[in-house]
């Protein structure tokens, strides 16, 4: 079956090998994807590199494309994917490097020596501090890749319950369900973090 893709005829060109049709694609879509894998990998670096993999895989692929999901569906799908797989080799290369908490901390204008604990500052000062996108982002993070992959798809890139449900193989209950959970922890995660003030 295929279905209604506003990208059709630029997949179509693509797919006869016109590069200014895939381009355009890339164009298209990259700010999206970027935004994606961020927001799944919570390193921009990690996200730049998933994104130019996505791409260049969807390039391979191309003429294998059936349009039996819009090219936007399934470019997602390929970015979550990737997505998840640099997560794992992170997670991985980041358990087998050995770290001392006395140890100068990298930052772009160079090593920090990091500041012994401090007298408490007071409430005042801590809601000043309180940044409440941050802590929304820290307790997306927090959740199991599953869960946040529907939130961020879902709530972040605004896409249907359908294309969630398309982008990740799964039936639009299974997807609900997820993000019903997933909702449900941010919500809990939040009540921590601000009840901590």
């Amino acid at each position: 079956m295929v279905i209604d893709d506003p990208d059709a005829a630029l997949v179509a060109s693509s797919q006869q090998g016109d590069l200014a049709a895939f381009e355009a694609l890339v164009s298209r879509y990259q700010k999206r994807m970027l935004s994606l894998s961020f927001r799944l990998t919570g390193s921009y670096d990690d996200a730049c590199e998933v994104v130019q993999d996505a791409f260049v895989s969807a390039y391979k692929n191309l003429r294998g494309f059936r349009q039996e999901a819009k090219f936007s569906t399934w470019l997602t799908a390929i970015t979550v994917n990737l997505s998840k797989n640099r997560l794992k080799r992170m997670k991985v290369h980041q358990a087998r490097v050995p770290f001392s908490l006395d140890a100068p901390i990298r930052t772009d204008d160079g090593d920090v020596m990091p500041d012994p604990p401090s007298k408490e500052p007071s409430v005042l000062d801590r809601m000043e501090q309180v940044d409440v996108k941050n802590k929304v982002q820290d307790c997306i993070r927090a959740l199991d890749p599953d869960f946040r992959e529907v939130i961020v798809l879902r709530d972040m890139q605004d896409l249907s319950y359908e294309e969630v449900g398309a982008a990740l193989k799964l039936a639009a209950g299974t997807v609900k369900s997820r993000l019903f959970r997933a909702r449900e922890s941010v919500k809990e995660c939040l009540k921590k973090a601000m009840g901590s003030l």
